[in-house]
């Protein structure tokens, strides 16, 4: 017979931010310890709600299942001598708890050994499930603890009350300060009082008589369901960031969506001013028409089933209005001033103490960026332009207001004091891609801003030996060095990485006394540290780590040429030919490193066997055809007409001796090797490849 167990632990309002990975790490937690204590379960159901954690786990067995446990001693001949019990005999006896003259045996093995069997578990798995949730509060990713009263006790929020069942009955314990029950409380205003629970299964249904949605996917899927219809309602579309819809589900235990309605005058300001103010300061859902364009309307979730809701929507009109007269006056504010005098501030922000100030990083970004408009043939006056202004919008009313608008405001306040648009898109592209699979920058000028920003910071912060370490990255030199992998690759940038990050080194030196402390190391850990960054993104591919490294060994520092030649080895590895060139190619490496690469042509008049012959006419023709294909980069097609090869280096293989007594012949055929190596080492090193 199966049974139910339940724990919820009823609290003063959880930080909404953090409420789905509490419920994640408390549910997480209590499975390991059942998967430790080896008790299985049919199905588990985690519960979350602004007041209460709780965990259902369905299909539970009464006790711990029962294993034998056979322990061995010494053998027989040794516990024994001349029919007496020996010390070690004795030993065993007494750790075991046994009758030294009635000791057990058996055969381990080939051998008559002392053996004692017992049996482990059988433990009332009740009884096991207190100790397994206090543990699991205990290990809470909680940041700050807060205690209460005058109580020793600490939570990331006052406790209220423990409901802790074993089907209908109650399981006995005393965790943080509070004895369990069978209790739970309905919703504050709708049923502010005490629900018995009757079975620990009934608790969703029990919970809802209480006005208490107590499942967190549950309320998700309502909340923005009850949107999207409110939305439909005004003739639009509800946008519901995740994020947001996390947190507004956080926030309820009986959500109902209401539409409401504000001035269009607001319209006048960004967009993305007024949706910043709805969504951080009251937690609202924003609406587009047809169009994309905002519409004088926002959605709101109340934690209340009102009888007059009209009441609760003019009441939410009442309340966003001055927030956003406040987001017009900081935008009207901001545009009496330009980019230009707001950048003077930036003189006073410090962009890292050792680095200078924000101001003293827009210059390095605006020659960094002109050095890149350079090499591509870029407008070099507007990469100059933009990365002079392009953090000047960090000192503005708005952004300091709202800090999501970085670069979006900016936007915005370039193109009001009459910027070229290229200049004023860059503001905000800049800070493009802000996370996996985000959007590029559109524009040129926007993608040389955001190289130029995230090689400065990586530069100086690798010049003063301050490499990311496990999960510590401050700066998020991980995420700056994805993003301009991306950008160079997925933009065609044939820029070369260690040239740049040459560049900005130069340019901290320059500017700071005695230089970057590290300086002289910066570059080459620097670059190792952005190009392993690839390893991750070709994994997601689906693309083995030993391609990557096989491209890798060439030691190359231009990220559109490494990701040329790691699809074309990828391509290459599952051809037919590919495990057999890999593995001759493996060969090939070892026979030259014992016995040294020969320079030179090879001399035909030394070619004695027709294998050795053959390999040679194909390997000097496949030289003269791939050529141009190399020229060109084409590295695809050259390893698919190098996969030639494979028969006549089988052949040679087989039937040629490559060290024969005679030097000169060996020499000549350490020369074709060579050849045969480097032809393919214009791409990887083939070697590398681990093909089945």
């Amino acid at each position: 017979m199966s049974h139910a167990f339940l724990v919820e632990l009823g609290t003063e309002e959880l930080p909404p931010i953090a409420l789905k990975s509490l419920s994640k790490a408390f549910t997480q937690s209590i499975l390991a310890g059942l998967k430790t204590a080896k008790i299985s379960f049919t199905s588990h159901t985690p519960f979350a709600a602004p007041r209460r954690l709780a965990l259902l786990i369905e299909g539970l067995p009464v006790s711990t299942p029962l294993e034998t446990i056979t322990a061995w001693g010494p053998p027989t001949r040794v516990a024994f001598k001349d029919g007496a019990p020996t010390k070690a005999a004795e030993a065993f006896a007494k750790k075991n708890g046994l009758d030294v003259n009635h000791l057990p045996t058996g055969i381990d093995g080939k051998e008559e050994k002392l053996m004692h069997t017992s049996q482990n578990g059988g433990e009332p798995t009740a009884e096991l499930m207190p100790a397994l949730v206090e543990k699991a509060l205990a290990s809470l990713p909680i940041s700050k603890r807060m205690r209460w009263g005058a109580s020793r006790t600490e939570f990331v929020r006052p406790v209220q009350w423990l409901a802790m069942l074993w089907d209908d009955a109650v399981i006995p314990a005393s965790i943080l300060g509070l004895s369990s029950g069978n209790t739970s409380r309905g919703h504050r205003f709708h049923a502010n009082r005490e629900l018995t629970l009757t079975h620990a299964a009934h608790y969703a249904n029990i919970l809802r008589e209480g006005y208490v949605m107590a499942s967190f996917d549950e309320r998700k899927a309502l909340i923005a369901e009850q949107a999207k219809a409110e939305g439909e309602k005004l003739g639009g579309v509800a946008v519901i960031d995740a994020d947001l819809l996390d947190e507004v589900t956080a926030l309820n235990e009986w959500p109902v969506a209401l539409a409401g309605s504000f001035d269009t005058d607001f319209l006048q300001i960004p967009a993305e001013a007024l949706i910043s103010s709805m969504a951080e300061h009251q937690k609202y859902f924003h609406v587009v028409d047809s169009t994309g364009q905002l519409m004088p309307n926002f959605i709101t979730v109340a934690n209340i089933e009102s009888k007059d809701p009209a009441q609760v929507i003019a009441g939410n009109e009442k309340v966003i209005r001055p927030r956003l007269a406040d987001a017009v006056f900081f935008f009207e504010t901001d545009k009496k001033a330009s980019q230009t005098s707001r950048r003077e501030k930036l003189r006073t922000v410090t962009f890292q103490g050792k680095l200078g100030s924000v101001f003293d990083k827009t210059e390095r970004i605006a020659g960094l960026a002109t050095f890149i408009a350079e090499q591509l043939g870029f407008d070099a006056t507007l990469a100059q332009r933009a990365g002079e202004l392009s953090k000047a919008d960090l000192v503005s009313n708005m952004v300091y207001e709202f800090t999501d608008l970085q670069g979006i405001a900016g936007e915005y306040y370039a193109v009001n004091d009459g910027e070229p648009t290229e200049i004023a898109k860059a503001m905000s592209e800049q800070y493009l891609p802000k996370f996996a699979g985000d959007a590029l920058p559109s524009t040129n000028t926007g993608a040389l801003i955001a190289l130029a920003d995230r090689i400065d910071t990586i530069a100086g912060i690798f010049g003063l030996g301050q490499i990311p370490t496990g999960s510590k990255d401050p700066f998020g030199l991980r995420r700056a060095s994805i993003a301009v992998l991306r950008i160079l690759v997925e933009k065609g940038y044939a820029l070369d990485l260690k040239a740049l990050l040459e560049k900005a080194v130069s340019q901290y030196n320059a500017a700071i006394d005695g230089g970057l402390p590290k300086g002289d190391a910066a570059v080459g850990l620097a670059l190792e540290y952005m190009l392993e960054r690839f390893k991750a993104w070709y994994g997601e591919a689906g693309i083995p780590a030993e391609v990557f490294q096989a491209v890798n060994a060439k030691g190359l520092s231009v990220p559109l040429d490494i990701d040329n030649r790691v699809k074309a080895v990828d391509a290459f590895r599952q051809l037919a030919e590919a495990p057999a060139l890999a593995e001759a190619n493996k060969r090939v490496a070892n026979i030259l490193a014992k016995n040294g690469a020969q320079a030179g042509d090879v001399k035909a008049a030394l070619l004695e066997q027709a294998q050795e012959q053959t390999l040679a006419a194909e390997v000097a023709s496949l030289t003269a055809e791939v050529a141009p294909l190399f020229a060109k980069a084409d590295y695809t097609t050259a390893l698919q007409t190098l996969a030639r090869l494979q028969k006549p280096v089988d052949a040679f293989f087989t039937d040629v001796m490559v060290m024969t007594e005679d030097e000169a012949v060996r020499n000549n055929r350490l020369a074709l090797l060579q050849q045969l190596s480097s032809l393919f080492g214009k791409v990887a090193d083939i070697s590398c490849l681990v093909v089945k």
